[in-house]
């Protein structure tokens, strides 16, 4: 049976990856709305099993940073409940530092932002191009299109989820599977409420959406399968910025941080 957004949900497995809270709570609790199963992984057992029972879905706890755990979670989708029509691969870090950060704070930013995705792929593609068809949804943020000042293992990282996104979408979009980039500025998560006042994420808050809000906008955008999916659609007005005019945009930028750096009071 088709949803009424015409897409076809109904009976859908979705995997929501950090989905015990935030964005990936409210995609779990949408997708089970529109009357999909739902298997909800996060760090946090409690969390997961919490709304999977919300959601009427499965929980599946444990760290996506972990092959091992992805290629479980893949399985365990396929075992129980026949296949896995939507990977939306949500969990991320987002840890404060510049380029002095330890380097084991790059490292655990890169795996969880970035080859989490790269490992769900790998044990993704193989079936789904074997059935010409299967959808994956990352969470980037607008800080992969942009920046996000402050932030270094975090931006860095978004980015390389951003292009990783892209370059599945290019080398697989003729072959039934589509790949959408979810790339909201701030949203009123745990995230976003550890912010520290004076910091550049703090800015976020005066535009930030509830999840639900950004939710809605991963449903809408599944309407036409665009590739950016963008609940602030400021932020393409910003892309645009940057690509056009990179210096006029980084010397934007730059004005920020001046500001963000002679303290609160400035902002």
């Amino acid at each position: 049976m088709m949803s009424p957004l015409g897409l076809e949900l109904r009976d859908a497995v979705v995997v929501v990856t950090g989905g015990g809270s935030g964005i990936g709570a409210a995609l779990a609790r949408r997708y089970a709305a529109e009357g999909a199963t739902v298997v909800v992984n996060d760090l946090d057992p409690d969390a997961a099993r919490s709304v999977a029972v919300e959601t009427g879905g499965t929980a599946f706890p444990g760290d996506v940073s972990q092959v091992e755990l992805v290629n479980a979670l893949v399985e365990h989708a396929w075992e129980r409940h026949g296949g896995l029509d939507i990977f939306c691969a949500n969990a991320g870090i987002a840890p404060r530092g510049d380029a002095a950060a330890p380097d084991a704070v790059w490292e655990q930013a890169w795996q969880v932002n970035v080859m989490a995705h790269v490992y769900a792929a790998r044990a993704l593609l193989p079936r789904w191009l074997a059935d010409g068809q299967g959808r994956f949804v990352a969470t980037v943020s607008a800080a992969g299109l942009l920046t996000l000042l402050g932030k270094a293992p975090y931006a860095v990282t978004k980015h390389a989820a951003l292009s990783f996104a892209e370059w599945l979408r290019a080398s697989y979009e003729h072959r039934g599977i589509t790949v959408q980039a979810l790339c909201p500025q701030g949203v009123r998560t745990p995230m976003l409420a550890a912010a520290a006042p004076d910091s550049p994420s703090a800015l976020l808050n005066d535009n930030a959406l509830a999840p639900e809000e950004v939710a809605g906008c991963v449903i809408e955008a599944m309407r036409d399968d665009r590739f950016l999916i963008l609940p602030h659609p400021e932020v393409a007005e910003y892309y645009r910025r940057r690509a056009t005019d990179p210096d006029r945009w980084l010397t934007g930028m730059n004005r920020l941080q001046q500001k963000v750096e002679s303290g609160p009071a400035t902002l």
